[in-house]
């Protein structure tokens, strides 16, 4: 087999082949997917994740932080993950976990909590515009856009959840975690139908959710509660384990 046909039939790797910062959204993308990323790192050293992670182990939970949001918005509207065609993705994650990792190993605990908020507030809104702007693209319907929207903006931190043995923060109460996503869906979409420039959109979106949530979290709003019986725990609400207080 000559050489010509060695390299049609398999053909070498190019390293920078695909390479990309900017285009199509591409560049808010790489911002979330960087900053979520470093989310991941952080979280991974945090005493409520934190599961004797190796380094390997840190930077694998900053790779999920950072790519899972993207491929699984990609993945929804049967596309191949731009995480996976474009190395830029993976390189930017890699960078923002070994920084998250650094982060980390400073004593300085209050600094860590709030550079931790800090990424996701950015992230969430970023991810769900992209959401949303790719929906729009497929020609979904609006609550499938909001969906997309919302399950780019949240899949990577229930994963990470999950995998560190902790209940997602999707499911529990907080700082409008879903709700921030939701909103920057609801406002790019809005500013796109009046047919403003879709940075624009993009960038009204982006402070609008960023604001309410930082909002959020300074003065305490939180997602609201389902309705509980008196005397019941949460907990134990479901299990039938316990009983009313005035029971007999």
């Amino acid at each position: 087999m000559s050489a010509a046909m060695v390299q049609a039939a398999y053909p070498f790797v190019d390293w920078f082949d695909g390479w990309s910062l900017t285009g199509d959204f591409t560049t808010i993308d790489l911002l979330a997917t960087t900053t979520s990323a470093l989310n991941g790192a952080l979280l991974a050293r945090r005493p409520t994740h934190y599961r004797s992670y190796t380094v390997v182990g840190v930077l694998l939970i900053a790779m999920i932080g950072g790519l899972t949001g993207s491929i699984t918005r990609d993945l929804l509207v049967n596309e191949i993950p731009a995480a996976l065609t474009n190395p830029a993705y993976i390189t930017l994650t890699l960078v923002a976990g070994v920084i998250g990792y650094l982060v980390a190993l400073t004593p300085h605990g209050h600094f860590r909590e709030r550079l931790l908020q800090f990424v996701t507030s950015v992230s969430l809104p970023w991810f769900a515009i992209v959401g949303a702007q790719k929906g729009v693209q497929a020609g979904l319907p609006m609550i499938a856009v909001l969906l997309l929207a919302a399950a780019s903006a949240t899949a990577a931190r229930y994963v990470i959840d999950v995998t560190s043995g902790v209940t997602p923060k999707l499911f529990v109460r907080g700082e409008w975690y879903a709700g921030t996503a939701l909103l920057a869906a609801v406002v790019w979409v809005a500013c796109d139908t009046f047919g403003l420039n879709r940075w624009v959109c993009a960038g009204i979106a982006f402070g609008m959710a960023y604001t309410v949530r930082v909002l959020a979290m300074l003065r305490g709003w939180e997602e609201p509660m389902p309705k509980q019986q008196p005397g019941l725990q949460p907990e134990l609400r479901d299990t039938g384990l316990i009983a009313d207080d005035g029971a007999d």
